[in-house]
């Protein structure tokens, strides 16, 4: 019976051993990276300024922000210097920092290697990126959007910034291996197609991430877009707003001109006010999306007025100590 048990467990020692070596030394396997040359033209550079700054909003993670202003919007002179921290407090298996884009940490990365890892979560040595950075969205656009965005971080000012090295938490340091997937591009709709290409932005924006509640840091299908995730503020909890078209806690009644004056509110910087230590703030980036194309939102508003109506009254906010 002894040597039946330590059998077992020998068998069962080789597995583990032999899964954890493939995650690790095998994966991630999404191929090598492309032989790219970008050519920077003054057109894919304003295309992609435009996204890293109001679509995607890369700039957002991968810049600081000024909490003294209401939902934080970018600090002059920050721009892509990354060290954004994202952490156990928030909610994420592990202590993850955003990477320095400007030249000082790129300037030896190929525009290959960036592509890669942009589009498929593998970086410039081949190890796998944690989904803060969503790549498994952006691997569902136009190869030629990825491009431009990759022509204007060539043009971003160098910033030396140190940046600490991002840990993984057991067991997500093995699982993160398998995250990163194979690209499926597609091209981008034609403006005029509104829902599909409201379907689009919304995909580069990431919308559904934050606007949807998670479990073990995993989007729930069923409540997609119907808001409640929480973040954590230094002044309390706020959480998402449920942006489905339900009509007593989405945006059901809301028409095309209140969803576009709702972001363009934010356009201004100067009446951006300063945030009480008591009032209510966001994660969300309004100063950057309120850059954003009236064109675009109303493609994002037509988009979410065909998604499936979900009732969930969310509190937005909760001041600290008033639970």
């Amino acid at each position: 019976m002894k040597k039946i048990i330590l059998t077992i467990v020998l068998i069962l020692v080789i597995g583990i051993v032999a899964l954890a070596s493939y995650l690790k030394l095998v994966l991630p396997d999404v191929g090598k990276a492309p032989e790219l040359k970008i050519e920077k033209t003054s057109e894919r550079i304003k295309r992609g300024e435009y996204l890293a700054m109001h679509v995607n909003a890369c700039m957002d993670c991968h810049s600081s922000r000024d909490w003294s202003l209401f939902s934080g919007p970018l600090i002059p002179g920050t721009l892509g210097k990354g060290g954004e921290y994202f952490g156990p407090e928030m909610g994420f298996p592990g202590k993850f920092y955003s990477d320095n884009l400007t030249p000082a940490d790129l300037k030896n990365w190929t525009d290959g290697e960036l592509f890669r890892a942009i589009t498929s979560g593998v970086d410039k040595d081949g190890r796998a990126l944690f989904p803060v950075m969503p790549y498994l969205y952006y691997g569902k656009m136009d190869k030629e959007d990825i491009y431009s965005i990759i022509a204007y971080l060539r043009t971003l000012q160098t910033i030396e910034n140190a940046v600490p090295n991002s840990k993984a938490s057991f067991p997500m340091n093995f699982i993160m291996n398998t995250l990163p997937e194979k690209p499926q591009f597609v091209k981008r709709p034609e403006e005029e197609d509104r829902i599909e290409y409201g379907a689009y932005l919304v995909n580069a924006g990431g919308c559904i991430d934050c606007h949807t509640q998670v479990d073990k840091g995993q989007i729930i299908p069923k409540l997609a877009f119907s808001g409640g995730r929480e973040f954590p503020m230094p002044t309390g909890m706020v959480r998402s707003a449920n942006i489905t078209p339900d009509i007593n806690t989405g945006i059901g009644r809301w028409s095309e001109s209140d969803f576009i004056h709702r972001f363009k509110k934010y356009e201004d910087p100067m009446k951006i006010k300063e945030t009480d230590i008591a009032e209510y703030d966001t994660m969300m980036p309004w100063t950057m999306y309120a850059g954003m194309d009236s064109t675009d939102l109303r493609s994002i508003f037509a988009y979410l007025k065909t998604l499936r109506p979900i009732q969930n009254e969310v509190e937005q906010f909760t001041k600290n100590g008033t639970r």
